[in-house]
């Protein structure tokens, strides 16, 4: 576990009967006396706490890795290396970022199946083992590249050759999954891998992520950890030998971020309309055709950008130049802080704080953990 100050998390504790609400409003009251109206975060980290807490009951057997690319922010980062959890990166940046808060390479694992060499020769100059791939073509750049690697994988006839240790096998099941036994398929699935590795020491089983970060979703994270635990007692019991880790995202930091926006512009729109959706513009000559050249890069090795963030997504780019929203970091309870850095998860508390916004981290009063919290080395 790591140990950090108040100084180098750099949030404000909420007092005894104050959330994050709280702070929105009274962010809103300061910004109303100055011409500053921009967007901003609240982002609860007592949320971020609460979430582990629930993770330990849920699936005591199973160590979180965080996604690193879902939400790179230092302060979450942080909070998450002191309650112990590995982490889940996919690029030289994200390791850098994790390894600078302290974090032990065995604490990571580089899960991108598409690595760049330079980025593979980066990991192994800084101790990063663990790794991912899902060709052989990668797992030969693997082998050229990294010098003590530990792929979790499943390709068996290029690692004698290679002089690679398959350690385990990964699956992710996508986000927004809305199926839980998709879960026992794929465990199962890792169960007929291992069968077909004789002769291979393979003692991990990677589960992936998309396990849902708020309690308003169709599937609810209880529901999908009923599937798990009894689908890794019967395939992959305890006394098996074989460490469960999973990669959760958006689990994490969904309901812990709040967002407050100034409104700058309305629209009336009458409410009986006679136009349709369901419409086929193009039968009516109506389709407006555009066409956009864009640059095809043929010319040169690569163009750097950030606009897009990791995903691609248009919900994680920049748009004309705007600034991203500054994020105010608050924990939602005074004594977690120090609880953390003495090693010990703090106790569970009924606190109350008004619905619809990121609660308190210890508002699951039936909550029992260990004196310390899971561990996230595997070798």
């Amino acid at each position: 576990m790591n140990t950090f100050t108040p100084a180098d998390f750099d949030f404000t504790f909420l007092e005894e009967g104050f959330c994050a609400r709280d702070m929105v409003e009274q962010r809103i009251n300061e910004l109303s006396m100055s011409d500053d109206r921009d967007a901003f975060y609240v982002a609860d980290l007592g949320d971020v706490l609460k979430k582990h807490l629930r993770w330990v009951r849920a699936m005591p057997r199973v160590t979180p890795f965080y996604a690193v690319k879902c939400n790179d922010s230092r302060a979450v980062v942080m909070t998450l290396a002191s309650l112990g959890t590995g982490f889940d990166c996919a690029s030289k940046t994200e390791i850098q970022l994790v390894q600078s808060l302290g974090v032990d390479p065995s604490r990571i694992i580089y899960a991108n199946p598409c690595k760049q060499m330079s980025q593979i020769k980066y990991a192994s100059a800084h101790g990063v083992q663990m790794m991912t791939f899902d060709s052989e073509v990668e797992l030969v750049k693997v082998a050229r590249c990294h010098e003590n690697s530990k792929p979790a994988g499943c390709s068996w006839s290029a690692h004698g050759s290679l002089g690679l240790d398959i350690i385990g096998v990964s699956f992710h099941v996508g986000s927004g999954c809305t199926d839980p036994e998709t879960y026992t398929q794929a465990i199962s699935d890792a169960r007929c891998v291992f069968d077909m590795g004789l002769g291979y020491n393979m003692t991990l089983l990677d589960i992936g992520g998309g396990f849902p970060g708020s309690d308003d979703t169709k599937l609810k994270f209880e529901e999908i950890t009923a599937v798990i635990n009894p689908a890794l007692d019967k395939y992959f019991p305890a006394d098996s030998g074989v460490r469960v880790i999973a990669e959760p995202g958006r689990y994490y930091v969904c309901s812990a971020y709040t967002l407050a926006v100034n409104i700058i512009a309305k629209k009336v729109v009458m409410k009986e309309q006679s136009a349709s959706d369901d419409e086929d513009d193009g039968a009516n000559d109506r389709t407006l055709i555009a066409v956009h050249p864009a640059p095809t890069c043929s010319w040169v090795n690569g163009c750097s950008s950030t606009t897009w963030g990791p995903t691609l997504s248009p919900a994680s780019s920049t748009f004309n130049g705007f600034q991203k929203p500054d994020i105010h970091y608050v924990m939602s309870r005074s004594n977690a802080f120090q609880q953390i850095s003495a090693q010990g998860l703090p106790a569970p508390v009924e606190e109350a704080c008004p619905s619809g916004m990121p609660s308190c981290c210890g508002r699951e009063s039936s909550l029992e953990l260990p004196a310390k919290p899971c561990p996230a080395r595997v070798l």
